[in-house]
């Protein structure tokens, strides 16, 4: 088997390690807008560097991974499911809804076989969180908090194409929202700041996020973000019901310190970044995308299993700019 990447910036490169240390994933021809440090990689790798991406599609591959940036998703995937190849894509698969959309019915109509990198699927803490909230031990649910909070700010460049945090940052627990709890938001109230850094103003985004969602049952959640929080990189999710809570991503190492005189000390190595802390969880999701290539597995988050945790997002943008609760059904959907 024979599969292509495409970006080799820093997820890139973390995907493309990863493919190299699977036996099973067969060999690896990279492929980068810098062709250059395509080419440092695949030295590092021991992999096959191509001159420019085209050639992934002309020397042909069995399967394409797509980690370059985001304004380049949707005509790569759209290519790739044309012709056949199975797609692994970093989320987001287009940098707006419509878009999404469009991509989503193209690979349909292809019948094309599209994988999208929602990682916490494949981490251990959220995994045994879904397993317990769906055995009943829990009781019935009836609050989940969650929070992802990056260390420092992306720069102006990454900010003007990101999408804004929640399309970027937050759908990721949207989509543990869902996966966990089995169960659909049904609506969305949701606010911003922009006072921290002025990049976050000029690019029309927040550095700081909140919002409540209403799941199907009524469950209540929050779901709280930021792009400036100094002690560390801190991805938690809370879930209380009548008879239990539990606490995904609180270890040793989540940047938070506690008042009480008793509490458990401060983390001497709080975590740094999400490729740190999820390191094994996107080991596991590319393991699964070569699984579903050869035929082994199945796709564990299609384009339409994705796109709620999207539309979610979307909900919640809306929601921050027009000043009002959002159902997510009043958006465009498939």
């Amino acid at each position: 088997m024979r599969i292509g990447l495409i970006g080799t910036g820093r997820i890139g490169s973390f995907h493309a390690s990863a493919l190299a240390r699977q036996a099973d994933a067969g060999s690896l021809l990279l492929a980068d807008a810098d062709p250059a440090r395509a080419a440092r990689l695949a030295d590092r790798l021991g992999a096959t560097a191509a001159p420019t991406v085209e050639q992934i599609f002309t020397w042909g591959v069995d399967a394409l991974v797509v980690s370059c940036a985001t304004e380049g998703h949707a005509d790569l995937v759209v290519r790739a499911v044309r012709g056949g190849l199975p797609v692994f894509c970093e989320k987001p698969v287009a940098p707006d809804l419509d878009r999404t959309l469009a991509v989503l019915r193209e690979v349909a109509s292809a019948g094309g076989v599209l994988q999208l990198g929602f990682m916490r699927r494949f981490d251990a803490g959220y995994t045994t969180a879904r397993e317990l909230v769906r055995s009943g031990a829990l009781g019935r649910l009836h609050t989940v908090r969650t929070t992802t909070a990056d260390p420092s700010p992306p720069g102006a460049d990454y900010l003007r194409t990101s999408g804004g945090l929640y399309r970027d940052c937050l759908v990721h627990d949207f989509d543990m929202v869902r996966w966990v709890t089995g169960h659909e938001v049904s609506e969305v109230y949701a606010t911003g700041s922009d006072a921290g850094p002025p990049r976050f103003r000029e690019a029309g985004d927040v550095d700081t996020a909140a919002a409540v969602l209403t799941l199907d049952d009524g469950t209540l959640v929050s779901s709280t973000g930021t792009r400036c929080n100094g002690a560390g990189y801190d991805v938690r999710m809370e879930l209380a019901g009548e008879l239990d809570q539990i606490s995904t991503g609180l270890d040793d190492r989540t940047p938070i310190a506690s008042t009480e005189p008793q509490g458990p000390p401060p983390a001497t190595k709080p975590w740094a970044g999400f490729l740190e802390r999820f390191a094994p969880a996107y080991e596991a999701e590319l393991a699964a995308f070569v699984r579903l290539v050869r035929g082994e597995g199945p796709n564990p988050c299609d384009g339409v299993e994705a796109l709620a945790a999207i539309r979610v997002a979307e909900a919640c943008e809306l929601s921050r700019r027009e000043r009002r609760r959002v159902a997510p059904a009043e958006l465009p959907d498939l």
